[in-house]
């Protein structure tokens, strides 16, 4: 079954990128036409979306207090957490600043000379800011983080409950034993889901490519060339890093991973994929109260595709309105975005939004955002599908962590 889902995946990729030229061709002289169109190819990927946001909130909770009620202590927690966010802080500056060195080494921007008007924004650049990103981070109901499907929040309210349940022990038991119940039958409904992805997969590539066309990835080849050149470098450091730790498994993993990583790449959505990296990673050995605990954080704080893609379009604009950037400003930056960038997941059309705040701190054109709009599809694709493929690579080397501490202190208990 997981072959022919991965072949499938494929399928629908290429079917959609032929049906949406042909539909691009017969109807793209016509932009609301084409519209149209499009958000009926379109229809298979929000029923598919709409589906994974039903499933997220309950899979998320129960995953992660099921996981945290067999840690058995407090102190697992909080080493495996600790560990975990040693890996994200790290991943993260490595990719701010792996996207800082290529973006001046290829200049995508440079020639372009566009000239800055002073124009607005295309996103809404005050919704991010520290003091909102805190107060986001704790929910005032749970019923309201899971009909918002904040996974942060989410996070918060499962650590609360799984904490809780370790701390009472015996009279838990019977709560514990229906939350496992309850991961049962998420994951059995997350198969159900899944058996829709390749027509999902179709119908978002169709719909973008209807109303975008081809030609809009020749028009902009450059920027998008540079950036998944920028990208497949940092798959390369995220996998040998990986490779550190895991050996010869880091290819197991990404053989695991591939369907999940491909999920997220052709729905440009992160959320797609999180079911299937449940079950992949469980596939691949890591066990369940690591990886329910791990996952969620990762996908609020481990985003290295968006926060490569944030310093580079931020320093993509200043190149294409000439505007000549020290590398001590361009440092300030890169430090500034690796606070900010932290907040991305509390906000809509995060990645533009923390881009946008970025260049109005530093008084550049904001305007340039609108540049990259027409096809900040496609680069998107290529970082969330980075954003999860590096979730996968951390939450297996934290598990690596976990078991090899657990096999040292093995002989020392049984030695007592």
């Amino acid at each position: 079954m997981s072959r022919r889902l991965t072949t499938f995946i494929v399928a629908g990729m290429v079917s959609g990128v032929c049906a949406g030229f042909a539909a691009n061709q017969l109807v793209g002289d016509t932009p609301e036409t084409a519209k149209e169109v499009a958000g009926y190819f379109h229809l298979l990927a929000d029923v598919f979306l709409h589906l994974i946001k039903m499933i997220i909130a309950p899979l998320v909770f129960s995953t992660l207090v099921a996981g945290m009620a067999h840690m058995g202590d407090s102190k697992a927690l909080g080493r495996i957490g600790g560990r975990a966010m040693a890996w994200f802080l790290t991943a993260s500056l490595l990719s701010l600043a792996l996207g800082l060195v290529l973006v001046n080494l290829l200049a995508p921007g440079e020639g372009l000379h566009l000239i800055r008007t002073g124009g607005a924004a295309a996103v809404d650049a005050q919704a991010l800011n520290f003091r909102d990103f805190v107060l986001h981070v704790f929910p005032t109901s749970m019923v309201g983080a899971m009909a918002e499907n904040s996974i942060l929040q989410i996070v918060v309210f499962s650590i609360f409950v799984g904490v809780a349940l370790t701390a009472i022990g015996e009279d838990g038991k019977p709560i514990v034993t229906l939350i496992e119940a309850m991961v049962k039958m998420m994951l059995t409904v997350t198969g159900y889901v899944m058996r829709m992805a390749p027509l999902a997969v179709f119908g978002a590539l169709a719909a973008a490519v209807t109303t975008e066309g081809i030609g809009v990835l020749v028009t902009f080849g450059r920027l998008v060339g540079s950036f998944y050149l920028a990208l497949g470098s940092l798959w390369l450091l995220l996998i040998c890093a990986g490779s550190l730790f895991l050996r010869r498994r880091i290819f197991a993993l990404l053989r695991y991973v591939r369907e999940p990583v491909l999920l997220a790449f052709s729905t440009a959505s992160s959320e797609a994929a999180y079911p299937k990296m449940l079950e992949q990673l469980d596939r691949f050995g890591v066990p369940r109260r690591i990886y329910s605990f791990i996952l969620p954080l990762g996908y609020s704080f481990n985003l290295d595709g968006s926060m490569m893609y944030a310093t580079f379009a931020t320093l993509f604009i200043a190149q294409a309105y000439g505007i000549d950037l020290p590398i001590m400003t361009q440092i300030t930056i890169l430090l500034v975005l690796m606070v900010t960038s932290k907040g991305i997941a509390a906000v809509p059309r995060a990645s533009l939004v923390v881009v946008a705040a970025t260049l109005g701190q530093f008084d550049l054109p904001v305007e340039g955002i609108a540049f990259i709009l027409a096809v900040d599809h496609f680069m998107d694709m290529g970082r969330t599908a980075t954003n999860v493929l590096g979730n996968a690579i951390a939450t297996a080397v934290v598990s690596k962590w976990e078991l090899k501490r657990q096999c040292q202190r093995l002989p020392d208990a049984l030695s007592v």
